[in-house]
């Protein structure tokens, strides 16, 4: 098996969807020739033409609404937005149109679209192409949105949003890119959407994260083991935002009566807002101390050297961790 990292991952995917359909088209600002701003399309351009692999002007609300159009015609567009941030230009089309054809044409069409945003801080860019806005995407029905955080899951996911027959916006993290490298089978496989991923099993304290933060919540564990070698703690990372898995959350939180929620998002009217109310309403009786979570800043992101004030890290993870796991009615 090839190993590969987060954004080599993307590309091989892609690179299998579209010789697999020929309805695949990727396209995005610099996406063609110049292989994206991150390198995730390179050599697509030279493999499979100017046709099925091309650049576009910077209008993001052109690319939607391309996309859109091709999309009801019966194609598969991976869209590529450069930055996360540089999205909201496009949601007239997305939410008005894209995540409503299903329901407006009472199933007649369908809207097979993908949307790649590279996402998150880690990379000292603006504060437009370092957000973290998932909640947004997620607050609206008839779009599924999933965030990978290995290679395995970058392609797997990335190849079922292609095979959906129904939009799917892919978050990428930025600071997970290059970070590191896995073992990624040959070929077509899918992560299904909306499942869950169990890292590691415990009995003290579930913890609920994705993208990035998975990446900080294990390092934080091993420091935590370090102090404490005899605390058991479980991981989940939710791989898919919209719809969440609910099932396994909820069993997790009643067998350990703790919970913390990890994400590099603002804190309020967050993905975490949503788990813990859920939760709260789930398994109340179970808890065993109060629902609890380690989010960033509701503040716009700091540029540059500021930035790693305000970013989720393995030390703020610990602090939370110890607060859920001391805490005493």
């Amino acid at each position: 098996m090839p190993v590969l990292n987060n954004v080599q991952a993307v590309t091989n995917a892609l690179d299998v969807a579209m010789d697999k359909w020929k309805e695949v088209v990727a396209f995005g600002e610099d996406v063609g020739q110049d292989g994206g701003v991150f390198r995730a399309t390179m050599g697509l351009y030279d493999k499979y033409g100017e046709n099925r692999c091309f650049s576009m002007p910077i209008s993001e609300a052109l690319f939607a609404g391309a996309g859109y159009g091709m999309a009801v015609a019966g194609m598969k567009p991976v869209i590529e937005f450069q930055f996360e941030g540089l999205g909201w230009a496009s949601l007239q089309n997305i939410f008005t149109q894209i995540a409503k054809v299903r329901n407006r044409s009472r199933g007649s069409y369908s809207v097979p679209l993908v949307i790649r945003m590279p996402m998150g801080g880690g990379i000292r860019a603006l504060e437009h192409h370092s957000e973290a806005m998932e909640a947004m995407y997620a607050h609206c029905p008839g779009i599924k949105v999933v965030i990978p955080s290995t290679p395995y899951d970058t392609k797997g996911l990335l190849l079922a949003a292609i095979e959906s027959p129904d939009p799917v916006v892919v978050f990428e993290p930025t600071k997970l890119y290059r970070a590191f490298k896995q073992e990624v089978p040959d070929g077509f496989y899918t992560v299904p959407i909306g499942e869950a991923y169990k890292i590691q099993e415990g009995n003290d304290l579930t913890i609920v994260t994705y993208g990035a933060q998975t990446v900080d919540c294990e390092k934080a564990i091993e420091m935590l083991l370090q102090e404490r070698p005899n605390a058991s703690i479980e991981l989940i990372d939710l791989r898919t935002i919209q719809p969440w898995d609910r099932q396994m959350v909820f069993e997790s939180v009643k067998k350990t009566g703790r919970l913390l929620v990890v994400h590099e998002a603002v804190r309020s009217f967050s993905v975490s807002s949503e788990i813990i109310a859920s939760v709260n309403e789930a398994c109340f009786e179970y808890l065993k101390a109060p629902l609890s979570r380690c989010t960033g800043y509701d503040i716009a992101i700091p540029f540059d050297r500021g930035e790693g004030y305000h970013q989720v890290n393995p030390i703020k993870v610990l602090v939370k961790m110890k607060e859920v796991l001391d805490y005493q009615f």
